[in-house]
């Protein structure tokens, strides 16, 4: 184990801070405020009253224990949580971001009703570095913090201008001129699906495609079935535009005896039911399937695969918020081939689908520009608060 620095202090986390009760306080007790109330789990109301001065550390107790959140107000933990309650001066932000390196959802107590008992916390063997240098640590990762806040922000931004631009091309579209098109300058009709430009027609998705077709599964307990070559989508993975791989590979007798098919490049893909029912991808790799995916090849002379993935990314979720029954609504091939679809000219769908994959890459670029971020914060955490590098040193480079 490496030696920590001279200056740093070797404790039991009692010796810091004491880990104190929240509060009962049930929906209806609450008054109108703008108090956070927090349970294990993150802010879960408003009141008008604070039990904890801000800023302060909520950590889960009961339900999500170990979640640790921080407020920079006044707040209310109720009494599925515990409140950090410093014993000599720290930097608040800095023992929020100390306790995340702690992994305190893995203490869960082995009771009947699980939950963090404090005890154990608190006999846990911690160093800690002198209060300036706390501060200087927290500054650190506070930065990193703000930086990744602010792309979230852009991303969230950058998605609402695609769903908007989303409802327009794919109901009105765009003409040649690159202009929106609008019942003022451009002549409608009515349909089916409501009001569309003159030129668009209307057809059921099965007409708009060769052919759409679910896969299959191997029997599991046949182990000459997997680990083969062959790629093998499920419908879990169904979670990004472009598809390239699969996290397993069936073999070729595997797959003669699943009743799967292979699915051609460029193919657009649909979840059926599951957790990820209606997500929606283009293959760009031959690759075959389970039966929980349905593949859609299209009619290159009439369909653009790519218009036709960004109307399913649009319309699936309305078709779902429309299905009847309890749980997670599913879809299946009968649904999605006789589901209706705007078909503009082919230039027409070209334009749209250009337009939107802009945005999308984009997104994708802002995307991995946050996982570097979280990967450089993670680094920083795992270097700056075990004393591996000095915050003296570091703090210039930043």
């Amino acid at each position: 184990m490496r030696k920590p620095p001279e200056e740093w202090e070797e404790c039991k986390l009692i010796d810091i801070i004491e880990l104190r009760y929240g509060k009962g306080l049930i929906g209806q007790d609450r008054k109108n405020g703008n108090i956070p109330v927090y349970g294990s789990n993150g802010i879960i109301g408003y009141h008008n009253k604070y039990l904890v001065k801000g800023p302060g550390i909520i950590i889960g107790r009961k339900g999500s224990v170990g979640e640790i959140k921080y407020s920079p107000l006044d707040f209310f933990p109720i009494d599925t949580t515990y409140y950090v309650s410093p014993k000599k001066e720290i930097d608040i932000k800095y023992m929020y971001y100390f306790l995340l390196t702690l992994c305190l959802d893995e203490m869960n107590s082995h009771s009947a009703v699980p939950g963090l008992n404090r005890s154990n916390v608190h006999s846990l063997n911690i160093i800690i570095p002198p209060l300036p240098e706390q501060r200087k640590i927290a500054d650190i990762l506070e930065t990193a913090d703000e930086a990744i806040e602010k792309t979230d922000v852009i991303i969230e931004k950058y998605r609402r201008i695609q769903q908007g631009l989303m409802q327009d091309l794919l109901t009105k579209g765009i003409d040649e001129k690159g202009q929106i098109r609008n019942e003022d300058t451009h002549k409608f009709k009515d349909s089916p699906l409501g009001r569309i430009p003159e030129e668009w027609e209307v057809v059921r998705l099965q007409e708009a495609v060769i052919r759409s077709f679910s896969g299959g599964t191997p029997n599991r307990e046949n182990p000459e079935f997997f680990n083969g070559t062959i790629k093998w989508l499920k419908s879990g993975e169904i979670s990004t535009k472009y598809i390239y791989n699969t996290e397993e590979k069936i073999t070729l007798k595997g797959f003669k005896l699943s009743g799967s098919k292979y699915i051609t490049k460029d193919s657009v893909v649909i979840a059926l039911y599951g957790a990820t029912a209606g997500q929606t991808g283009i293959v760009k790799e031959k690759m075959t399937m389970n039966q929980a995916v349905l593949a859609l090849a299209c009619n290159k002379t009439k369909t653009h695969y790519e218009y036709l993935y960004y109307h399913l990314r649009f319309r699936v979720p309305k078709i779902l918020a429309q299905l009847q029954g309890s749980g997670q609504p599913n879809l299946n091939k009968e649904i999605v081939d006789n589901s209706l679809i705007p078909l503009p000219p082919l230039l027409e769908q070209h334009r749209i689908a250009s337009i939107l994959s802009q945005i999308d890459e984009v997104i994708e670029k802002e995307e991995r520009y946050k996982e570097k971020l979280e990967r450089i914060k993670q680094g920083l955490m795992q270097d700056l608060l075990t004393g591996k590098v000095r915050v003296n040193h570091l703090i210039e480079e930043f």
